[in-house]
């Protein structure tokens, strides 16, 4: 499996900031804005690239740019230092060398290493005018959800659009279907009306890439980002209403993960917002009055 940790995300736009300052300056120093920006060059060029022979999708080279701008911005400053304070004409090649030899080194290390990345919780709630036996209804099913508005979703972005259930009681199955395909999920808890908590037996992808060229695979669409449990709880309010929350556990093989988890932490509430808000709509609807 491809690695996407730090020797791609810290280490390459580090070491491409620098190298490229070490190069533009290597007849004579160099301004520090004009290295800043010739630190930036080769990033934009990949990510160009990247999109131009498909290997990435642009939503995923918006997600990487702000770690990737700074972290080549570092570089290009430590270069512009270099080539102020050290520079000299011998001690050029042995710098560039170190550049060259440390990216491959940590990108090795990291491949043989394998971490194992943490399991993060999300946790999103809702006040619903309704009792708890009728949100459950809408919990355990629910129809289809309207298309989406946000651009977070139209930009290619996984959406749910409905829920289906086999059975009752632990061991029934539920489907949550999505844009790119359905979470099968077995019912571990059914506590009728306060909890319903699943496991997660299959992922679908979590996003179409946004490409010229129709669809493409990535390998971060498979096994990288993994939901692996599920719950809703329902707490009994006064005055008929219920306090709804979604928690989703899950785990993203992307490094580093102190970057990573706050976009597939924003990500996952967005999604939790769009079910519950649904099922707040659906519990709400009152049956027309006959006469």
């Amino acid at each position: 499996m491809t690695s996407y940790g730090w020797g791609l995300f810290v280490a390459q736009p580090f070491c491409m900031g620098l190298f490229a300052v070490l190069l533009y300056s290597y007849h004579e120093p160099r301004t520090l804005p004009t290295c800043l920006a010739i630190s930036l060059l080769p990033l934009g060029v990949l990510g160009i690239v990247l999109l131009v022979v498909a290997l990435e999708g642009v939503i995923c080279l918006l997600m990487a740019a702000p770690i990737a701008t700074v972290l080549a911005l570092l570089g290009g400053s430590l270069g512009y230092a270099i080539q102020i304070t050290h520079w000299t004409r011998r001690g050029a090649p042995f710098v560039i060398s170190v550049v060259l030899v440390a990216m491959p080194s940590l990108l090795g290390y990291e491949h043989n290493a394998k971490p194992q990345p943490h399991v993060y919780q999300v946790q999103s709630e809702i006040v619903v005018n309704a009792p708890p036996q009728i949100v459950w209804q809408k919990v355990v099913s629910f129809t289809q959800i309207a298309p989406p508005k946000e651009l977070l979703f139209r930009a290619g972005v996984a959406y749910p659009i409905r829920a289906e259930i086999a059975g009752s009681g632990v061991g029934a199955v539920r489907r949550c279907v999505f844009s790119t395909g359905a979470f099968v999920e077995p019912i571990e808890t059914w506590d009728e009306p306060k909890l319903l908590r699943f496991s997660v037996a299959e992922n679908p992808a979590p996003l179409n890439e946004l490409t010229p060229y129709g669809h493409i695979e990535p390998a971060h669409l498979h096994g990288y980002f993994v939901s692996h449990h599920g719950q809703f709880q329902l707490a009994d309010l006064p005055g008929g209403r219920t306090k709804l929350i979604g928690t989703t556990w899950y785990t993203n093989a992307m490094w580093p993960e102190q970057y990573w988890h706050h976009w597939s932490d924003y990500i996952i509430h967005r999604i939790h917002m769009r079910v519950l808000l649904h099922i707040q709509e659906e519990a709400e609807q009152r049956p027309p009055q006959t006469n």
